[in-house]
């Protein structure tokens, strides 16, 4: 069985350019509050897609992150190559004024099947994966709010269980470990840790071994109504996971 490896250097400053081949970022933005290292994402990111009302986050928020600069410059310069969903949150004068900056808006009203992130998701993969095979998806605004949007959300990255896709907040980020593959997790500490989690989805957790936890797991069982390994720490540099079933891995994110 494979490895796969995991890094958080996309909540670094500077991308490093000596930890293998380098990933290629695209940036979902959903219609929850902007994370306060958004202006970072956006920096690492090749293409920006705005979910549906998080065009309004973008256009509202994102210059408050620039307090010293022009309002009109900032969404200027930040602006979505694409703006897709069921258009059902977005403001009319938001969708007016990114399509009159040429982005491009994709009505996706007739599908009520999918979620805006799922829809996007696709969008992203069919637009970019062909060209970029280590294509990662970042998604702000996933976690928080209603409960529903945020498992609706983490139901996508599970139904896209090849593709990395990381759900990110100002408090942590959601990823998925698949079982098909052992996990090797670069820490990055200046920014990310101490807590963490390993958490079954949909059903209960085979065997699940690993190290660098404060509290290893060793060949153990994970179901909710039973063990659950959630408030972990992390000790080491690295972690690694090895499961028989798919697993949620959650850190947190540090505050400046």
């Amino acid at each position: 069985m494979g490895t796969m490896s995991h890094s958080s250097t996309f909540l670094l400053p500077d991308l490093p350019t000596d930890n293998g081949p380098a990933l290629t970022y695209a940036l979902v933005i959903l219609n929850q509050r902007l994370p306060r290292f958004t202006p970072l994402l956006w920096e690492h990111a090749q293409v920006h897609v705005c979910a549906d009302g998080g065009a309004n986050r973008v256009f509202d928020e994102l210059p408050r992150f620039f307090p010293h600069d022009d309002p009109s410059d900032i969404r200027k310069r930040y602006k979505p190559y694409a703006i897709k969903g069921d258009m059902d949150s977005i403001r009319t004068d938001v969708l007016d004024f990114y399509r009159g900056l040429g982005t491009k808006i994709i009505d996706e009203s007739h599908d009520q099947d999918t979620t805006d992130l799922h829809k996007c998701v696709a969008y992203i993969r069919e637009l970019l994966n062909p060209e970029h095979p280590n294509l990662c998806i970042l998604a702000t605004g996933a976690l928080g709010g209603r409960f529903d949007h945020e498992m609706g959300n983490i139901n996508v990255i599970c139904r896209f269980p090849s593709m990395p896709i990381i759900l990110l907040s100002d408090d942590c980020l959601i990823q998925l470990l698949p079982s098909t593959h052992h996990h090797k997790i670069h820490i990055q500490s200046s920014v990310e840790g101490p807590h963490c989690g390993l958490i079954p989805i949909g059903t209960a957790a085979g065997r699940t071994t690993t190290t660098g936890l404060k509290w290893n797991l060793d060949k153990t069982e994970m179901r909710f109504g039973g063990l659950v390994s959630t408030s972990n720490i992390v000790k080491e540099n690295i972690v690694t996971v090895q499961s028989e079933s798919d697993l949620l891995w959650t850190i947190s994110i540090k505050k400046e």
